[in-house]
């Protein structure tokens, strides 16, 4: 049921949808602004709720950042889940594509995700650094039950920690992609799929 005040008309949103809707207006502001400079104030003003509302869902900002950067983490991990049964090196592309795809659809929320690693409160960071924990152990698991990328995790330990540096590396190509650079998606998937090959590579 839609209600009328002041001349702006709002729409009875569910719970869920509540939420969701809080959550995009805060990837947006936190993707344009560092931590610090976000206020309650503005999201629940562009949202067309009360701050009460607003701390009902979140009790605090750092709640309500946390719940940003957990919700973007989810999102990639369920749309880069690597296929039981094929080889990393066949989806490897496929799965790129779909992860482009969300930093381009998802922009906003791609960008708050890693501003979180620049906020000045420790309790954000570590809920940034545990979502990027929960991508290297989701890679690594695929690659560890790969039959032609398995067995380097016995005879190099060093994998792993490459695999982190790949993640940085893309990241970065990714934001700057989203800055607007010359180069294509292709091209970017490209890019990031011979970096990761090449740090796998023997």
């Amino acid at each position: 049921m839609a209600a009328n005040q002041g001349g702006r008309t709002r729409r009875r949103l569910s719970t869920q949808e509540r939420r969701e809707q809080l959550l995009s207006v805060g990837a947006r502001l936190f993707s344009e602004s560092p931590y610090d400079d976000v206020w309650i104030e503005q999201v629940a003003e562009i949202a067309g709720v009360s701050r009460g509302l607003l701390y009902h869902y979140f009790p605090t900002k750092r709640d309500f950042f946390a719940a940003v950067v957990e919700r973007e983490s989810e999102r990639m991990l369920r749309m880069t889940a690597a296929v039981p049964g094929v080889p990393v090196r066949e989806q490897l592309a496929d799965g790129l594509d779909t992860f482009l795809e969300y930093v381009r659809t998802h922009a906003h929320g791609y960008r708050a995700f890693h501003r979180a690693d620049a906020a000045g409160d420790q309790a954000v960071r570590r809920v940034y650094q545990r979502a990027l924990a929960a991508q290297e152990r989701q890679i690594l698991a695929a690659l560890a039950a790969d039959p032609e990328f398995g067995p380097a995790f016995e005879e190099r330990p060093e994998v792993r920690l490459a695999v982190r540096g790949w993640l940085a590396f893309t990241t970065a190509v990714c934001l700057e992609w989203l800055r607007g650079t010359e180069l294509s998606r292709e091209q970017v998937r490209e890019l990031c799929a011979r970096a990761l090959l090449g740090v796998l590579a023997p």
